[in-house]
């Protein structure tokens, strides 16, 4: 006999998680299922332990400025204090049961399995005693998120190669290091490991790293990169892969050029985890690569999605974002619904990439008027103070016709959070002119801004 639920969570990322506790506050029954870790991978995987690596990385290369700056220092890795603190802080040696409390302690069930969707108003979970089915009367709720994507590179797959997934459990930090894939992760975890004495390669095939920001982000950061020893390899083909228990990689570029490194990171994107989820249970296509929603996050009659299958964004706020709205949805309430005209996300980069909105090349894309607006950080009040790790640029993306922002990047120390000013200004639309009457404090990285829009001609 099949068992009945108000609502199904099928998959507790961050969204997903927050959907299931809220919903049984509000007094529904819930049954939230997830066949991995109850709270994805943003906390066992992703933002929160590769941040706990960056930080580390980032205060040994800041104790390596103190001799530009105002003494001397000996600085010596060791890379035990971090593996310890991501095991024992952010992930209780990968082990859930916290999370599993918390939403049971919301009044949420939880089952272990993998879910999938059996028509409407039911599901089936595949547990380790079996499949149980479910009858659920007021709706499914999709939050099944992404996995590391793994290029078709001719052998490859035969290889012990690393994913993030891998990457965040390493307990002895490798010789040296190939990074095929130059976007955010990639770039990221490469620069966290070569400050900790890695020597690190990064291998892009796309023409530059970075390759959703604006291409003035990409340069600094490459250039910041290099800086620091790391090899940025871009617009390169990769051939073959193969590896020897006793000499490590080898990765054969197009052309017969060889790599070689003792450790191998594979940060290609991510994929959704669509499959063998009934999709076409309820009319949804199982081939899609992401699942369509409207502005309530509905994707059928009594199915909602939100997080990266969306396709609105692979980032923890989009979901939670999402979640919110699901939630009033689910529970018959107004809303506001989804809106991603600002859409703001950060690189931990150093220096940090912040971003919002459109680029410039989306902008010109839609058929808007175009106007940017540039300042190099380093000749900023701050910047110029700052002296050592100074690089970066503000670059403003104007609609000249509606003469408003529609896009915004930051690059430097504090780029990640200087956008948020610039978010703000996407957002809410405030016109050009209003911000230029503004006061920006003094001497601040977000000083920069100023600069930046009074550069428009406009």
């Amino acid at each position: 006999m099949s068992e009945s639920v108000d609502v199904a969570v099928i998959g507790l990322g961050p969204g997903g998680e927050h959907v299931a506790a809220q919903l049984a506050k509000a007094g529904l029954t819930v049954l939230g299922v997830e066949k991995h870790l109850v709270g994805g991978e943003c906390p066992y995987y992703g933002c929160i332990p590769s941040k706990m690596m960056i930080r580390a990385a980032d205060a040994l290369a800041e104790a390596r400025r103190i001799p530009q700056l105002g003494g001397s220092v000996e600085v010596t890795p060791d890379w035990a204090p971090v593996a310890k603190r991501i095991s024992d802080e952010a992930t209780d040696a990968w082990n859930d049961q916290v999370a599993v409390d918390r939403l049971v302690d919301n009044g949420g069930r939880f089952v272990r399995g993998h879910g999938r969707l059996a028509g409407p108003g039911r599901i089936t979970v595949e547990t380790a005693e079996g499949p149980v089915d479910y009858d659920v009367r007021r709706g499914v709720v999709l939050n099944v998120g992404t996995s590391p994507a793994v290029p078709p590179i001719e052998g490859l797959a035969a290889t012990p190669y690393w994913t993030n997934r891998d990457i965040v459990q390493v307990n002895e930090l490798p010789a040296s290091l190939v990074v095929i894939g130059g976007g955010a992760i990639g770039c990221e975890l490469a620069q966290a490991f070569a400050r900790f004495g890695v020597a690190v390669t990064i291998l892009e095939v796309a023409p530059r790293i970075l390759g959703p920001e604006e291409p003035e982000a990409s340069k600094v950061v490459a250039e910041s990169l290099e800086a620091e020893g790391i090899s940025v390899r871009a617009g390169v083909t990769i051939d073959r892969v193969d590896h020897d228990a006793s000499s490590g990689f080898a990765v054969t570029l197009g052309g017969g050029e060889q790599l070689h490194g003792a450790a191998l990171l594979v940060a290609a994107g991510r994929r959704t985890n669509l499959a063998d989820l009934g999709l076409d249970t309820v009319g949804l296509d199982p081939s899609a690569r992401f699942v369509d929603v409207d502005e309530q996050m509905r994707a059928a009659e009594g199915v909602w999605a939100v997080g990266d299958i969306t396709g609105k964004g692979q980032f923890t706020h989009v979901s939670m974002y999402q979640a919110e709205i699901a939630v009033r949805s689910v529970l018959g309430k107004d809303g506001p619904w989804a809106d991603y005209t600002a859409v703001s996300r950060a690189t931990f980069t150093d220096p940090e990439v912040g971003s919002v909105g459109l680029t410039e090349a989306q902008a010109r894309d839609a058929g808007l008027r175009v106007v940017t607006g540039t300042y190099d950080l380093p000749v900023s009040s701050r910047g110029w103070i700052h002296k050592v790790g100074n690089h970066g640029v503000i670059k403003v993306v104007a609609d000249a016709d509606r003469g408003v922002l529609v896009g915004a990047t930051t690059v430097g120390p504090s780029g990640g959070e200087m956008i948020g000013l610039l978010a703000t200004a996407v957002h809410a639309a405030v016109p050009i002119e209003k911000l230029r009457t503004m006061h920006y404090a003094y001497p601040t990285f977000h000083r920069a801004i100023e600069n930046a829009i009074n550069d428009l001609d406009l």
